[in-house]
C-alpha cells in the first residue's frame, strides 16, 4: 500500500442549496388530509392532531403535518384543574410557541398591526422537510363551504426587501395569494384593509402561525368567518373547526430546501509515482521482484482509494469503477465527492 499526503489545493469545500417536494412521495400539493381514530381518541388530541396523507391504517401512511389551537387564556379547552384558572392544553400550546417564537414570556403575538390572544398552528414533520421549508412555495387554500368563500395564503417572502429574525429563525407574513404571486391592494397585507395578516410564516422550523382574529373576521374582509370558541372550561373542538376548513377541498402545497456541503478530494497520480505494486507476491524471499519484465517496464492497476488522517486511520474509501492502469508514461486524476 503506497501513501501520499495532500496538498492544501487538493481539497476544495463547495455548498449547494437543493429543493424538494415537502410531502411523502415527492409531492408537492396535498390534497386530502386523513386522521387517526386513534389519536384523536387519546389525550394528545387535546393538544394537537396528525394529519396523514392517507388512511392512518394503511402501512404507507405517514404523518405529513399537525394541527394545534393556542390560545394565551386557555379558552376553548379544558382545565386541567378547575382550581386553577387559565391552565389547559390551550394555554399550554401557546406558552410553547411564545417561547420557541418570541423567547419572552412576557411578550405577545402581533400579526401585522393586531395584537392576537390566540392563534392556529401548523408544524410539518421533521422529516418532510428536512432542514428548513422553502420561502415563497406556501399555497395553503382554506374553504369556509363547499360554496362560500375561500382564500389562498402564501408567504410574503417575494415582496418584502429586508428579511426579518426572531427566536426561531427567519420569519415572514402569511398574505393573501398563492404561491408566488401576492394579492395587490386592501388584501396585500391580510385582511380588514390591510391593517393584519393571517400568520407568521417560520420556514427554519417548519411552522405557520395562523391568525385566529383573521380566520374570524368577516368574508368581506378577507376573514373566513371560522368563528373560533373561546370558552373558559370548554372542550370547543377548535382544532376540528380548522380541519374542517382543510378537509373540504383545500390543498397544501410546500417544497422544502437543504444546502448540501460536499468536499471534493482530488488525488494526483503523476507519472514516477504508484507505478508498482505493493502486493508482496511479487516479491521474492530475498526482496527482488519476481517478474524481471516488472524492473524496466512496471505496471499497476489502482482500485482503489483510501481516505487517511495523521495517526494513520482509514476514515474513508473510494471505490473506482474499473481498475486504472499505471504506468511511467502515465498520470490520472481521481477527484472524490463527500457529501453531508
Amino acid at each position: 500500500m503506497s501513501y501520499k499526503r495532500f496538498d492544501t489545493d487538493d481539497i476544495v469545500v463547495s455548498a449547494e442549496s437543493v429543493t424538494a417536494p415537502v410531502w411523502s412521495n415527492d409531492v408537492s400539493t396535498l390534497t386530502a388530509f386523513f386522521t387517526s381514530s386513534v389519536q384523536i381518541g387519546g389525550t394528545s388530541a387535546d393538544f394537537y392532531y396528525d394529519i396523514y396523507n392517507t388512511s392512518s391504517t394503511r402501512d404507507e401512511a405517514r404523518v405529513q403535518f399537525s394541527i394545534a389551537y393556542a390560545d394565551k387564556q386557555g379558552s376553548g379547552s379544558l382545565l386541567y384543574n378547575t382550581n386553577v384558572v387559565g391552565k389547559a392544553p390551550s394555554s399550554t400550546v401557546y406558552g410553547q410557541y411564545r417561547n420557541l417564537v418570541l423567547g419572552d414570556e412576557e411578550s405577545d403575538f402581533n400579526f401585522g398591526t393586531i395584537s392576537s390572544d390566540y392563534f392556529y398552528v401548523i408544524t410539518v414533520d421533521r422529516a418532510r422537510y428536512k432542514e428548513k421549508l422553502l420561502p415563497g412555495t406556501l399555497d395553503l387554500k382554506l374553504h369556509v363551504s363547499s360554496s362560500g368563500a375561500e382564500v389562498n395564503l402564501t408567504d410574503n417572502s417575494r415582496i418584502v426587501t429586508t428579511t426579518t429574525f426572531n427566536d426561531a429563525g427567519r420569519v415572514y407574513d402569511i398574505v393573501s395569494g398563492a404561491a408566488g404571486v401576492v394579492y395587490s391592494g386592501s388584501q396585500a397585507n391580510g385582511y380588514t384593509n390591510g391593517s393584519g395578516s393571517y400568520g407568521k410564516f417560520l420556514p427554519d422550523i417548519g411552522v405557520l402561525l395562523i391568525n385566529g382574529k383573521a380566520l374570524d373576521g368577516n368574508v368581506s374582509d378577507g376573514g373566513l368567518a371560522l368563528n373560533t370558541l373561546r370558552n373558559s372550561n370548554s372542550a370547543d373542538l377548535n382544532i376540528q373547526r380548522f380541519y374542517s376548513l382543510l378537509n373540504l377541498s383545500g390543498s397544501f402545497t410546500l417544497q422544502c430546501e437543504e444546502t448540501i456541503t460536499s468536499n471534493f478530494v482530488f488525488v494526483r497520480v503523476r507519472n514516477s509515482e504508484f507505478n508498482y505494486s505493493t502486493n508482496p507476491s511479487l516479491i521474492t524471499g530475498s526482496g527482488e521482484l519476481r517478474h524481471n519484465v516488472m524492473i524496466d517496464s512496471p505496471q499497476s492497476y489502482v482500485t482503489a482509494v483510501g481516505l487517511y488522517n495523521d495517526n494513520n486511520d482509514l476514515l474513508a474509501v473510494a471505490k473506482l469503477s474499473r481498475p486504472l492502469l499505471k504506468d511511467f508514461t502515465k498520470e490520472s486524476l481521481v477527484r472524490i465527492k463527500l457529501d453531508y
